[in-house]
Parts: C-alpha cells; sequence; structure tokens
C-alpha cells in the first residue's frame, strides 16, 4: 500500500530494490514564492519525468519507488543535513540551493533563507523524505536480508557553471565504489559498456550524492547506486522540457537492464 505524507510518497514493493528519485518534486509553498526570482517558479532544474520514465519499470519488477512533492529549490533532499559541499573544488548546490545551475541568484535581493529558515525547511521537507527511505531500506532488508537502492537522476547536458563541455549521457556513481559491492560496479558498468548508442562514464563527475554516499553501507547490507542521465536522452532540454516518447522508448530497455541486472545480484552465503 503507498505511504503518502505532505513531503513525498512512497509505494512499496515486492523485491529488495527501492528507486529513489530525489529531484522530480516541484512545488514550492504559496507563503515561500514571494522570496524567489519569478523565472525560479518555472523550477527549470527539475529532473523532468523520471516517474514517469521510471515507474512502469519500477512497477513490472516489483521495486519500490520514492517520489518527493517539492522542488530541489526548497530544498535539496541529495545533500547532507549539515550542507557540506559534496564535490569540494567544484561549483556544488546547497541544502538549501542559493543559485540556478546557469549560476545566477535564485532568490531576491535580500530574501535567501537564513539559519532559521534553513532548519524549518529541513525539518519539514528534508527529514520526511529520509525518514521513509530509511524505513524502506530497513524493512527491505527485514524481507530479503538485504537492500538495493537506485537514486534516479536527470539534468541537462551542457552547464558551464557545473561541469566543463557536454556530460557523458550515462553517468554511474557508486562512491568510487564504495557504496555497494565491488561486483554491483562491475556488473552495471559491463551493462553500460556493452551498448554503443549513448556515452557512459562509471565514478566520473558524478559519483553520487548524499543519498548513495550515505545509505550506501555494504558491509551492513545495503548497496546503493546513482545514475545521472542526460535529459536528451529522453526529453526536450529546453522549454517546455517536454518528455519524447521516442527517444524514452529507446533508452527504457537500457535502463530495465540495469535495473535488472542489480536485481539479479546476490550476497556472498
Amino acid at each position: 500500500m503507498s505511504s503518502t505524507s505532505t513531503a513525498c510518497e512512497l509505494k512499496p514493493g515486492r523485491v529488495p530494490l527501492l528507486i529513489s528519485m530525489p529531484h522530480v518534486g516541484t512545488a514550492i509553498p504559496a507563503d515561500q514564492q514571494h522570496r524567489y526570482q519569478p523565472r525560479a517558479l518555472e523550477t527549470e532544474d527539475t529532473d523532468w519525468h523520471l516517474a514517469r520514465l521510471y515507474g512502469e519499470l519500477a512497477e513490472s519488477l516489483g521495486a519500490s519507488l520514492l517520489v518527493p512533492h517539492y522542488s530541489r529549490y526548497l530544498i535539496d533532499l541529495n545533500r547532507p543535513p549539515d550542507d557540506a559541499p559534496m564535490y569540494p573544488g567544484a561549483s556544488n548546490t546547497e541544502l538549501c540551493p542559493t543559485r540556478f545551475f546557469t549560476g545566477e541568484p535564485l532568490y531576491l535581493e535580500g530574501q535567501a533563507p537564513d539559519a532559521a529558515e534553513r532548519l524549518r525547511r529541513r525539518e519539514l521537507y528534508w527529514q520526511p523524505y529520509h525518514q521513509a527511505l530509511s524505513s524502506e531500506l530497513q524493512r527491505l532488508k527485514g524481507e530479503h536480508g538485504y537492500a538495493l537502492l537506485f537514486d534516479a537522476h536527470s539534468i541537462r547536458s551542457e552547464l558551464p557553471w557545473l561541469f566543463e563541455g557536454r556530460l557523458p549521457d550515462l553517468n554511474l556513481g557508486t562512491a568510487d565504489g564504495k557504496s555497494c559491492d565491488a561486483a554491483i560496479t562491475r556488473d552495471l558498468g559491463e551493462v553500460l559498456a556493452r551498448q554503443s548508442r549513448y556515452s557512459e562514464v562509471v565514478n566520473g563527475r558524478f559519483k553520487g550524492g548524499y543519498i548513495t554516499r550515505h545509505y550506501g553501507r555494504p558491509d551492513q547490507g545495503q548497496h546503493a547506486v546513482q545514475l545521472e542521465m542526460c535529459q536528451c536522452c529522453y526529453m526536450q532540454e529546453a522549454r517546455p522540457f517536454a518528455y519524447d516518447q521516442a527517444l524514452a522508448e529507446h533508452v527504457q530497455p537500457l535502463l530495465q537492464s540495469l535495473l535488472e541486472r542489480l536485481l539479479a545480484w546476490r550476497p556472498a552465503a
């Protein structure tokens, strides 16, 4: 049975896999909208359409699915609660982001959230998502003896403020191999390497954010991976950010292969 809160919706599955997609939310509460640049209310840096792209796959495989309601412009669910930078030396977005992915300010002058507001958002929006995520992983471990977490993301292929040049189409991150069993990194890397339609990399610019690094605890039976996918693989990267069914139909079989290969992994006896 699905579990819905004001912050997120969890659809429990029947296999030891949870698909998390922390950046698909688009809501900004009415009492906060006055703070933002008008452009921000369009939430252009959303991981658009991932619930649609992965939803049928999750259902057919029996995977759990965790979907937030609120925009990353309100709070970034894939950042640590202490707001430590995920990629030192590179441009980073914060727990409560203050810039668009293009580098311009998100907020009107003097309207960025102060420490008290950041704490309030963390308690109201960040904590419920992570409570749901942690509880579902514990349920899966209780039923299956281990849990697999697939953290799904997408991004525009070119964003000079965040990275140089064009990003590979498919970016698999396992925190340099620390967030999952070594065989999982190898197996999923093989799935990506066997195809030629999409460029791919393992543990490149995107190695996995807070969710992958925090919940990936192989020594405790929790194995986490992140896939950062260029949006041009399944949608239009420019406004109106439309879903492209023809493109999606090409990439979905590969996503299915990745998820099936992940589910085929078993812990050593």
